[in-house]
């Protein structure tokens, strides 16, 4: 497993971001990020996770030590991976395995993780002409803020069905969509 913060940041964004991207294991260099991509691109890791951690910034705002390690990342996770796509680092096939059918094989995962007869639809709709910018207005997380605010990504998503059900539509959630349960084949 990778998380997305290790194929995006480095040591050197501590400066900026500080507790922000406190994470375990560590961010760490920029050598480290690129061999982690490169472990990526020739198969070597199985999934790319999010390690979603939404802790507050009350809880957060401390100095580094006394910080929790983790941070909110469901809801950039896609589009992050997609700018690395944009510039050439992974390929959009790689990042469909290792974000949709690795982690339901390897959790054996019953009807998810794939586009086929039979299995639950959960796609995700993506503009990947739309650019957009974090920012504290778009943060979706109950936690209110994001490692990411202030980024700039080229595609946006727009729409996402889950269970076949549209639940979420530019922005708008349908709160009346619930979710299902998870069955696994193990």
């Amino acid at each position: 497993e990778v998380c997305v913060h290790h194929l995006w940041f480095n040591d050197k964004d501590y400066e900026k971001l500080g507790w922000r991207i406190k994470w375990n294991p560590a961010v760490k260099t920029e050598t480290d990020r690129l061999a982690l991509i490169d472990a990526l691109n020739i198969d070597k890791l199985d999934v790319i996770a999010t390690d979603h951690a939404p802790h507050t910034l009350a809880e957060k705002n401390n100095n580094y030590f006394k910080s929790p390690s983790g941070g909110p990342l469901v809801q950039h996770s896609l589009t992050a991976m997609l700018e690395l796509v944009s510039r050439n680092i992974l390929s959009i096939e790689m990042v469909v395995d290792k974000m949709c059918h690795a982690p339901a094989e390897l959790f054996r995962i019953e009807k998810r993780g794939f586009i086929r007869e039979g299995y639950f639809a959960d796609i995700v709709i993506v503009n990947p002409n739309q650019k957009w910018k974090v920012t504290p207005e778009n943060i979706l997380y109950k936690c209110g803020w994001s490692p990411f605010e202030g980024e700039t990504f080229g595609a946006k998503v727009t729409h996402t069905i889950v269970n076949g059900r549209l639940v979420y539509n530019n922005g708008i959630f349908n709160e009346e969509a619930k979710g299902q349960a998870l069955t696994f084949s193990r």
